[in-house]
């Protein structure tokens, strides 16, 4: 076992994490409260050439690996929940499946432009009424001619009010269960798409989170994203990976979260010393450290799995369910480190409080993850 990070996937690292100090650090409050997606971060990650990171360079991407998409992934989550969030459904649910399941000219026309950064992605998968199963759904795609109408509504799409291009999941061939869903490549331009709503949540609020109604939405044959019927197969895959993103950002709100904790408990001081030098403080920042390193260890070693080409289905399960649940647990503590200042907006940790607590949601609850692994066990 080799724990050392290859040369070149530290400096990506350390690239991206001197970039979020400089530019993100310091509007990450700011983007928050004005509910605002930064269109700007993202153009400048695009000229740091990582907006397609696992995305192989023949199609404008940098060509890395999962680990590599996993570290920039966390650098961002340290700064910036939403941010991370935007980015990595950007990556891990709008470009790989394309680039997994999609023809060569699919890939020379939505993949590049996302791989590149000169567009964003979604990925709509979600319904008002389907929750955690998600493959209950009544958004529909009927075949007539060349073509494909599409009709239903998404709900919770991440991304979909700025995105250039969007992977919806839609019923082919009604009464089949998992068997009839497909995946359509949409261009928000299309007659009868419409961003229905864009929410406002408890956190993350510069990542946009949205509605969108398919109205008759007519789109080409050649927008099917692989075969007929093996939509679903594809949305198991994807979220594979796609949980790995979304256990690298947790670590990442983790790391933010101790981070501001530790500098604080240095700096206060309370009875003549640090506070760091009591056992509560102390003995709740050393453990705040150890959920971090042990949430960084299941996620690289997921990654690490992901990229050898195995079974990542219970790694990936039990990278997010730990890190999530950090990220959390975390954060709670460093607002109650900083005390009454923690409560406020002129410090970090009641950000990440807000927005570590969706980790726990999205891309499958805890819960799920409880049955994904337990089903991996044979319970």
């Amino acid at each position: 076992m080799d724990f050392e990070l290859p040369a070149e996937h530290r400096m990506i690292r350390d690239t991206v994490r001197e970039f979020c100090q400089e530019e993100i650090a310091p509007i990450a409050q700011e983007i928050e409260d004005e509910h605002r997606f930064p269109q700007e971060v993202f153009d400048q990650l695009a000229d740091l050439d990582v907006m397609g990171v696992p995305v192989s360079e023949e199609y404008g991407g940098l060509g890395g690996d999962q680990l590599m998409y996993a570290l920039v992934t966390e650098e961002l989550g340290r700064v910036s929940g939403g941010i991370g969030l935007s980015y990595a459904a950007h990556v891990s649910l709008a470009s790989k499946p394309i680039e997994m399941f999609g023809t060569e000219e699919q890939k020379a026309e939505w993949l590049a432009p996302l791989a590149s950064g000169d567009a964003m992605g979604a990925w709509a998968l979600t319904e008002p009424g389907s929750g955690s199963d998600a493959s209950d759904m009544d958004t529909m795609a009927e075949r007539d001619g060349d073509e494909y109408v599409l009709n239903g509504t998404k709900q919770f799409i991440t991304n979909a009010s700025v995105a250039g291009s969007v992977l919806v999941k839609a019923v082919t061939e009604p009464g089949a269960g998992y068997d009839g869903i497909s995946t359509f490549i949409v261009d928000p331009e299309d007659d009868g798409f419409e961003v229905t709503t864009v929410w406002d949540k408890m956190g993350l609020n510069c990542s946009p989170t949205c509605e969108i109604a398919l109205d008759d939405v007519r789109v080409p044959e050649d927008r099917l994203l692989g075969e007929e019927g093996e939509g679903w197969e594809q949305t198991k895959k994807t979220l594979d990976g796609g949980r790995i993103s979304i256990a690298a950002l947790s670590t990442g709100l983790a790391q933010g979260a101790y981070d501001h904790a530790k500098e604080y408990a240095g700096e206060r001081e309370q009875f003549g010393q640090p506070i760091s030098k009591f056992d509560a403080i102390r003995d709740k920042i050393v453990d705040m450290h150890r959920k971090v390193e042990s949430a960084r260890l299941l996620t690289h070693k997921a990654a690490w799995t992901y990229d050898q080409g195995n079974e990542v289905n219970r790694e990936s399960a039990l990278a997010k369910l730990d890190a999530s649940e950090a990220a959390r647990e975390n954060a709670e503590d460093a607002v109650q480190v900083l005390g009454g200042y923690g409560y406020t907006t002129d410090f970090a940790p009641q950000r990440f409080y807000r927005d570590a607590k969706l980790m726990e949601i999205g891309e499958g609850t805890s819960e799920i993850q409880h049955l994904v692994i337990g089903r991996q066990l044979g319970l």
